[in-house]
């Protein structure tokens, strides 16, 4: 492993921003030419606004929120002037991811169009998305309802921007929608046997599907989770259940570390290649907890595991290699995970990008 200092985190982390573009904008992301859409409108409109690029955005604006830099709002401003002169897709659990940073954005800058569409879009989630038994909130993407299903890419993708469109405007109902999600699908997801995460589960059946404890799910509850709760401040009995939540599943991370820093794609299958995005995730997300005195410290060298395993991967031109590419649920067989194809990919980026800037003030 590399002599993890400030000054490589530094260089890496400017790495990462300077090919931001590239990554942005990368065709590939778009694998809607033979997707007939839900919603029967132009799959071009889903080229560059997704969860793919939902992620990246929100590393850029948490690194600009934290150190200023113009570039990373340039970035951010060129983005959405470009693509809201455009369609926007339909929406669905994917398309709002978007929309987290640019309630940041609309807050920051008082830009009176970007609030009006995040509050038209949080309209939409809490009065008009498709729901589950429960009350949980369907994992609708572009070319499938996923009927009666629950994910846990949702809270990421989706739930946060509630949160946080929740604190911007003071509408507690927005704020307990969110906690609500969160409550739900942890009941319907957490493994109660290991702490990890399933990725999904349908109520058509009730079941995990084929109880895949696959590594970059699990990482988005590893980082929503406290980015929840700074968001939305919840009261004593919300917070003690999610913080209970993230350090059952932290636990049961520590252990199946590989030596490398990194952890396999599926969690549990030491046969499954290592994957860099959930790696980085975790780092986040631990790192995170730790600073905001959510997890103990003794999950530390886990989280610098992490780090110096996610810089071994960033090439020099500042691209994040070994990172899994979009995957769907696995529906016949946990093997589904392992044949999913690895490139760099946007939320690659910024998984890494969002590990880079919590541990720049810390280690070193």
């Amino acid at each position: 492993m590399p002599d993890i200092t400030q000054k490589l985190i530094r260089e890496k982390l400017d790495l990462v921003v300077k090919s931001t573009n590239d990554i942005l904008f990368d065709n590939y992301v778009n694998k809607m030419e033979n997707v007939k859409t839900l919603a029967g409108d132009n799959p071009a409109n889903y080229v560059h606004w997704d969860w793919f690029q939902g992620v990246q955005l929100f590393g850029i604006w948490k690194l600009y929120e934290k150190e200023r830099n113009p570039v990373c709002l340039d970035i951010l401003e060129q983005y959405f002037k470009n693509q809201l002169a455009k369609t926007l897709p339909a929406r669905n659990v994917n398309t709002v991811a978007p929309m987290l940073t640019l309630s940041y954005l609309a807050e920051y800058t008082g830009n009176k169009a970007y609030m009006d569409l995040c509050i038209d879009w949080v309209k939409w989630v809490k009065d008009d998305m498709t729901r589950t038994e429960e009350g949980g909130l369907q994992h609708i993407v572009v070319d499938r309802p996923n009927t009666g299903e629950l994910w846990d890419d949702t809270l990421f993708m989706t739930v946060l921007f509630v949160a946080n469109m929740g604190r911007i405007l003071r509408r507690n109902d927005l704020l307990e929608e969110a906690a609500y999600q969160f409550i739900i699908h942890t009941k319907y997801l957490a493994d109660k046997k290991t702490g990890l995460w399933f990725h999904g589960f349908t109520f058509e059946g009730r079941h995990n599907f084929v109880n895949a404890l696959w590594a970059r799910g699990n990482c988005w509850i590893t980082a929503a989770i406290p980015i929840f709760l700074e968001i939305a401040r919840p009261g004593p009995a919300v917070f003690n259940f999610l913080q209970s939540t993230l350090e059952q599943q932290v636990k049961a991370l520590v252990p199946i570390q590989e030596k490398s820093g990194l952890w396999h794609t599926v969690l549990d299958d030491p046969s499954s290649y290592i994957e860099t995005s959930a790696t980085s995730g975790f780092g986040f997300g631990i790192l995170k907890g730790i600073h905001d005195r959510i997890l103990p410290e003794k999950y530390l060298p886990a989280a610098e595991a992490a780090l110096a395993a996610t810089i071994e991967q960033i090439d020099e031109k500042g691209i994040v290699q070994n990172v899994s590419a979009g995957t769907p649920m696995g529906r016949d067989t946990v093997d589904f995970y392992k044949k999913i194809p690895i490139r760099p990919m946007p939320y690659g980026q910024s998984l890494a990008l969002l590990l880079l800037m919590e541990s720049y003030s810390i280690l070193g």
